[in-house]
């Protein structure tokens, strides 16, 4: 089988007004590795005309240019992905020699190319079986670049294994006291409070198809990342409307446990009261910081 053909600029622009008719919208591009492609700063352009866009990279290709023409085409922020804080393993781990140092100089690069306080850069940490004692040390590389870090708990639906996923009861308890020791430890705290749920059996009440959704290369679009061999339907040959009821018709059937990804847990945790609660100081300080931005320019 050839490599499946890649959404054009173009497809982009039409894809993302079409997006629009559901509101404005966080729309994260991440890969593989987005980068392979040469003209992401056109795509992160056409997005932005209507939505915030995000990225997530390895960093690999971030330079000093390329973070400035990034945010310049209206990227609203990105991850960085690192998962350990010692650089050995992380590039053993990456199979990348090299790759602590250049995504370490990607978070350098992308906050010094800020154009606004509320540009967000993250640095990103997959939660696995051995990097729970180095979570504090990652917490602390983001904020000597002024970024945030977010985490997640690997998910055995990207390999079919659960080599790699940390099992201990202990997980929840250790990222809730690092979040209230460190003020850029942005995950949501109802977020973190799931993590020894789902990693004992899975968190229920998954809102994918509802909350939010993945669109793939072709332009298929399925109720999450993880379901994107089930496609309900297509960015480009079908109507907004027919893509919202499909959305919601196999949502309506999803009793996946399988996840607990940032995409779901972040947002559901905005369902529920104590969740929103929970999130204010983090929402009102960007919120402020962007009004400050404004009321400057």
């Amino acid at each position: 089988m050839g490599e499946l053909p890649e959404q054009t600029v173009e497809e982009f622009a039409h894809g993302s007004k079409k997006l629009a008719s559901f509101g404005t919208l966080m729309i994260s591009i991440a890969g593989g590795e987005p980068f392979l492609r040469d003209d992401v700063p056109e795509i992160i352009r056409a997005i932005a005309e209507w939505h915030f866009p995000f990225i997530t990279t390895n960093g690999w290709f971030i330079t000093p240019e390329l973070a400035e023409e990034l945010f310049d085409s209206g990227l609203w922020g990105c991850s960085i992905s690192i998962d350990y804080a010692n650089p050995k393993k992380q590039d053993r781990r990456r199979g990348m020699k090299g790759g602590f140092d250049q995504a370490v100089r990607a978070l350098k690069y992308m906050n010094e190319s800020r154009q606004h306080k509320w540009q967000r850069v993250n640095l990103m940490c997959v939660l696995l079986h051995d990097n729970l004692d180095e979570i504090e040390d990652l917490i602390k590389l983001a904020a000597e670049h002024d970024a945030y870090f977010m985490i997640q708990p690997y998910s055995n639906r990207k390999t079919g294994s659960d080599q790699f996923r940390y099992i201990d009861g202990r997980v929840s308890p250790r990222l809730l006291e690092l979040k209230k020791k460190h003020s850029n430890f942005l995950s949501n705290p109802s977020f973190l409070a799931n993590f020894d749920r789902y990693l004992d059996g899975g968190v229920p009440n998954c809102r994918a198809g509802e909350a939010f959704f993945n669109i793939d290369s072709t332009g298929d679009i399925a109720i999450c990342v993880e379901e994107r061999s089930r496609p309900v339907a297509n960015l480009f040959r079908d109507s907004a409307e027919k893509i919202n009821r499909a959305l919601r018709d196999r949502a309506r059937n999803n009793t996946c446990t399988d996840c607990w990804y940032n995409c779901r847990g972040e947002v559901e945790s905005l369902y529920k009261p104590a969740g929103v609660i929970k999130s204010l100081p983090t929402l009102l300080w960007d919120h402020g910081r962007a009004r400050s931005e404004h009321a400057r320019a």
